[in-house]
């Protein structure tokens, strides 16, 4: 890893949400410095195109789980800030559903120091606890996690079902001006669940999560939202991993009247169905028939892996081809101001398992940007608004006050990942630098190659 990112001269096709450009360009960096980008036209532009080298700020990933502490066989501190790298991010957000939890700032030091030990140039971000301990009973210390540096606080992998507790979160995090980001999952509902409800999950004998399960958590979310609002102007609810078409219509309907409510979709739910259980390798958007109705897996000749992959059990479940359709185009529209990759790395022993026994999670921090470009080659949104997805739209999220501000900025160090849209990637185990080699795309290819990662003018990662 170099200490700077020392005379280099980048050429491609750069696109800088924080100034609304795209476009070919040559970007120079000197002792780590952002010295120079000249946006390219005429001859001197020739050559380059939105399909081949790509020059983006470096991406920014709201949510994602490191394990560490209580859990490092699944993922350390260095091994996921290893992984991000590759995968082109530059900040990551940790979401505080470690051992033990992320409720005091002793464990936030916990967290940041091993960070700082790993020498990796990427920024950590924390998120802590809303609840003590996360068992939903009493809130955690909020304020005195806010002064240990924590970006928002989250419940995560549960949600906070008792109103009156997100009620009280929702003020008493407004008043310290963050965010509380819900996991919105009715347990009532979802209990014993294994896929999402529907023919799949029927076919395959699988316990169904209805959608209900989430979405009269996302209206209920809202609705506390609304009231709070009234009293603390200030108060934030970000909606993660959100997965349906219902729940979007919600977070659209808030938005729409002027609530302070943002919602972020992960790759896998934009990229996989519940099909994919089946044996499914077809990606969501091309499951769909004219009428934007889900074939049928049993009789498309989709079915080309081993049904049952444990890395497919996630929660919330993988839904159906019209559900991640939804979720592509909220992205596309801004209705989803972010793609979170909810990087979540499992043991061995964890995953394999018989399917329900398995835990939930899909290490994907390195196959996110893959995924989104495979997305964007489909037509269902564009590159502008992907890359704004994956840098500017996480950064209003957080606010200006935590120093998250993706953008190609001319004299501020530099903070960008080149990425060869032209060229492809086999993932293999061995290609992931995550402990985490629970994903269903093992030995599958992926678009889009990173060839350099530099954070704080510091190369993070570089493929040569």
């Amino acid at each position: 890893m170099s200490e700077v990112a020392d005379g280099m001269v980048l050429r491609g096709w750069a696109v800088d949400p924080a100034s609304g450009r795209e476009g070919a360009a040559r970007v120079a960096i000197r002792d780590g410095i952002l010295e120079q980008v000249v946006w390219l036209t005429g001859d001197d532009a020739s050559g380059i195109t939105p399909d081949g080298m790509l020059i983006l700020p470096g991406l920014v990933d709201f949510h994602a789980h490191f394990r560490e502490p209580g859990n490092e066989d699944a993922e350390t501190v260095a091994t996921g800030l290893a992984a991000a790298a590759h995968g082109g991010f530059t900040t990551v957000c940790l979401m505080p559903n470690t051992t033990p939890a992320i409720d005091e700032p002793g464990v936030v030091g916990r967290v940041l120091a091993a960070a700082a030990a790993s020498g990796s140039p990427l920024r950590v971000l924390v998120h802590g606890a809303v609840t003590a301990g996360r068992k939903g009973e009493t809130l955690s210390a909020m304020g005195e996690l806010a002064d240990a540096g924590v970006v928002g606080f989250s419940d995560d992998g549960a949600p906070v079902h008792v109103a009156t507790l997100l009620r009280s979160a929702l003020a008493y995090a407004g008043a310290l001006d963050l965010p509380i980001i819900d996991h919105p999952e009715d347990p009532s509902l979802t209990g014993g669940a294994e896929a999402s409800e529907g023919y799949v999950a029927s076919v395959l004998g699988l316990k169904g999560w209805p959608i209900a399960g989430e979405a009269g958590a996302v209206a209920r979310a809202i609705e506390i939202l609304a009231d709070v609002v009234r009293d603390v102007p200030a108060a934030r609810l970000h909606l993660t991993h959100v997965s349906t078409s219902a729940s979007l219509a919600h977070v659209r309907a808030a938005k729409a009247v002027g609530l302070p409510v943002t919602c972020d979709v992960t790759p896998h739910h934009l990229g996989f169905t519940d099909a994919w259980i089946a044996g499914s390798r077809r990606w969501a958007w091309d499951q769909l028939d004219a009428d934007g109705r889900a074939s049928d897996p049993w009789t498309d000749g989709s079915l080309t892996a081993h049904p049952f992959d444990t890395s497919l059990r996630v929660n919330p479940p993988l839904r159906g081809a019209e559900d991640a359709a939804a979720c592509l185009a909220a992205l596309a529209d801004g209705t989803a101001d972010a793609i979170a990759t909810d990087h979540a790395p499992h043991t061995e022993v964890d995953k394999h398992v018989e399917f329900g026994w398995a835990i939930n999670g899909i290490s994907g921090i390195e196959t996110a940007l893959g995924i989104v470009l495979e997305a964007v080659a489909s037509g269902g949104v564009s590159l502008a608004r992907a890359v704004d997805a994956l840098t500017t739209g996480p950064a209003r999220v957080l606010g200006r006050r935590h120093g998250v501000a993706p953008g190609l900025h001319v004299g501020e160090l530099a903070d960008l990942v080149v990425v060869d849209g032209a060229a492809r990637w086999t993932v293999t185990a061995e290609a992931l630098a995550s402990k985490g080699k629970n994903t269903p795309l093992l030995g599958r290819e992926l678009r889009g190659v990173v060839r350099l990662t530099i954070a704080g003018g510091r190369v993070a990662y570089s493929a040569d």
